[in-house]
């Protein structure tokens, strides 16, 4: 089973080079605006083994000479696969960490007894299962009383200068240009000490503890000045939603607005990146102000795009001159004039750009993103929660509906842990209510109901996880306002399938690992439908997310029915959507879907239907609007960026990207 076949989705063929120059000359030219050394790899595990492997090496050193090894570790989501490589050292080749000294780099802070902790998280992945001493560790206390924590963050400052220092520093790179959890504002001299999480700070840690209440308020962190004291440093950044932080690391200016960029003082520090994180870098977005380009139609398009911006013109108004004077003349070279070049991206972009999601019947399909075989199409939409699919398209679900094609929805998870305790209590109040009223008789029911009420309103406390009969209740009310936006759009009942993929039913925001189980249930509802087109989270921002989770639980479905041939993927079309937040970038979108104002009215009140996600959802973000403004203005922005290079204007565009399985 191939579990993470999205890590290999780069959406383009970047080319080696950019990433893994043959020779240092080429290294200096690439590398020219990069501050940090930056080592680029085609996918996070990759790059994983490849520092594991260095740590190992780091150790050994170590073990030969007679020496400890004093290592400082994060927890987060970032360095879990460096850690369970080291876990495969230890069993398959007996690496020995009897050496080894860990100083755990942060702490949460005030932590009540029991609750889900840093040390915790470091010793679930990494050190509860190899040989290390158990007095060789430590870390932050997050329960002393605050009026000691000055004196204990001096202590442990103290504890690392005994320890001969920190030899190797292994750092996971926030979205906010955090480092441990030195957020904006913190400054080079800072040492050990209590600072209070900010807003990105909490949604980065969400997963290490049940719910957004049960989240500290602060934490105890190493601080700048003590990360500069080690002797060599290893930054990881994974996932597009890096790739901002990345290069303002890497290329930007030291500042404390972004703390990593300290980091840039360092004499031994190297970032190792995916190509998802690394995308902003210059030489990945754009090579051609760097070094001579491999020039394909995407990345042609791209950099018109970003002259389009620099020069404030649209793309029919661009001149030679625009070209020469942006480090764009290799183009005016191949194509003989920015003329040429300009008709041949606005046609690009004007070929995304359909009305017809499922294919136009009848129609010359030569220039249209979906073929006009056969019709009307059967048209499988995935939706990871069960209100992604019309956040995300719900014009493209609309018209797919209204052009008449067979359209079948698949929520993956139940979306349980997303719907707050109040929404549990008026409805359980509410079937009392029903049952007192005509089935008085029906106490099972009610005595039910009433421990459910007794458990959420008495019995549970901040951070507590739901029992098995709320979380059951919390999955039938996202169930139902699913099937209400289907009714709405014109879904008929048996075409909505609730595939409930078991890695998702933990009931905490911590998920188990993909496995052959869920690929299964894929599996089988695909060979069931056998559609024509099929419509996917693309979403790449979050190695461990759960929409890059049930991606890849798609992804590894096509790969086995492929290989056990199944015929029908022949003719069968995969579209990757985004989530709510953000839309493709204009170079890598394939299909442009124009939504009038009508449409997008009514994907608003589809979205509205979903009413546990309102304002009492407890995963809304850092974002203060609510998911159908989001939406909108994602959709708004697509159709004026379009416009502002020179297209037609329209209300609003849901974008698409086409997925070719490998």
């Amino acid at each position: 089973m191939k579990t993470d076949l999205s890590s290999q989705i780069t959406l383009e063929r970047i080319p080696a080079k950019y990433y893994r120059p043959s020779n240092a000359f080429e290294q200096t030219a690439l590398t020219r605006f990069e501050k940090v050394d930056t080592q680029i790899y085609e996918s996070a595990q990759k790059a994983s083994i490849y520092i594991a492997g260095k740590i190992a090496e780091e150790i050994q050193r170590k073990q030969a000479a007679g020496e400890n090894f004093v290592l400082a570790l994060p927890g987060g989501h970032s360095p879990q696969s460096i850690y369970q490589e080291l876990v495969r050292l230890h069993k398959d080749e007996n690496l020995s960490f009897k050496n080894v000294i860990v100083f755990s780099i942060y702490e949460y802070y005030p932590l009540a007894k029991g609750s889900s902790n840093n040390l915790q998280i470091l010793k679930e992945l990494l050190l509860n299962h190899v040989d290390i001493n158990t007095n060789n560790i430590y870390a932050p206390d997050g329960t002393i009383a605050k009026d000691s924590i000055f004196g204990h963050c001096k202590e442990y400052e103290r504890q690392i200068e005994k320890a001969g220092g920190i030899d190797y520093l292994l750092l996971g790179l926030g979205r906010g240009g955090n480092i441990g959890v030195n957020i904006p504002g913190s400054n080079i001299n800072s040492q050990t000490r209590l600072i209070l999480l900010d807003n990105q700070s909490k949604k980065e840690v969400a997963n290490t503890f049940g719910t957004p209440d049960s989240i500290p308020v602060s934490a105890i962190t190493m601080g700048i000045s003590t990360m500069l004291k080690a002797k060599k440093i290893t930054l990881i950044a994974w996932g597009e939603d890096k790739s901002k932080s990345v290069k303002d690391v890497v290329e930007g200016e030291v500042s404390d607005s972004i703390p990593a960029s300290w980091l840039q003082n360092h004499p031994n520090i190297r970032l190792y990146t995916d190509l998802n994180a690394a995308y902003d870098l210059t030489r990945i977005s754009k090579p051609w102000l760097v070094t001579s380009c491999e020039w394909t139609n995407q990345l042609i398009r791209r950099a018109i795009v970003w002259l389009c911006f620099k020069t404030d013109k649209p793309i029919l108004k661009l001149t030679n001159k625009d070209y020469q004077d942006n480090g764009l003349g290799e183009l005016l070279a191949l194509y003989g004039s920015a003329y040429n070049v300009n008709i041949k991206v606005f046609n690009d972009l004007q070929h995304t750009i359909t009305g017809w999601p499922g294919g136009k019947p009848d129609a010359d399909d030569s220039n249209r993103p979906e073929r006009a075989k056969p019709y009307p199409k059967k048209v499988v939409i995935f939706s990871p929660h069960p209100d992604d699919d019309v956040i995300s398209m719900g014009g493209t679900f609309q018209r797919l509906v209204n052009q008449k094609h067979d359209v079948h929805v698949a929520y993956q998870t139940s979306g349980n842990i997303a719907v707050g305790d109040e929404e549990v209590i008026r409805y359980a109040s509410l079937i009392n209510n029903v049952i007192q009223k005509y089935n008085p008789s029906d106490k099972a029911l009610k005595e039910q109901m009433d421990k459910v009420l007794n458990f959420l309103m008495k019995e549970k406390n901040i951070g507590d996880e739901d029992n098995k009969d709320v979380l059951f209740m919390k999955g039938r009310i996202r169930r139902e306002e699913a099937t209400t936006a289907c009714r709405f759009i014109g879904i008929p009942d048996s075409h909505i399938t609730f595939l409930d993929l078991p890695f998702y039913e933990t009931g905490k925001v911590q998920k188990s690992p993909i496995t052959q189980a869920d690929v299964n249930i894929v599996k089988a509802y695909l060979q069931k439908v056998q559609p024509h087109e099929v419509f996917v989270a693309g979403d790449l921002a979050d190695p461990h997310g759960t929409h890059k989770v049930c991606l890849d639980a798609i992804l590894a479905a096509i790969d086995e029915l492929k290989s056990e041939g199944a015929t029908w993927l022949k003719e069968c079309r995969f579209w990757m959507y985004r989530g709510a937040w953000a839309e493709w970038e204009i170079d890598y979108i394939e299909m442009a879907v124009p939504i009038s104002p009508e449409e997008l009215r009514s994907k608003r009140l589809s979205i509205l239907k979903h009413q546990s996600q309102m304002e009492s959802a407890p995963f809304l973000g850092n974002d203060e609007r609510l998911f159908w403004q989001r939406s909108e203005d994602r959709n708004h922005a697509t159709a004026e960026l379009y416009h502002k290079l020179g297209l037609a204007s329209y209300e609003a565009i849901e974008a698409f990207v086409e997925y070719k399985p490998l």
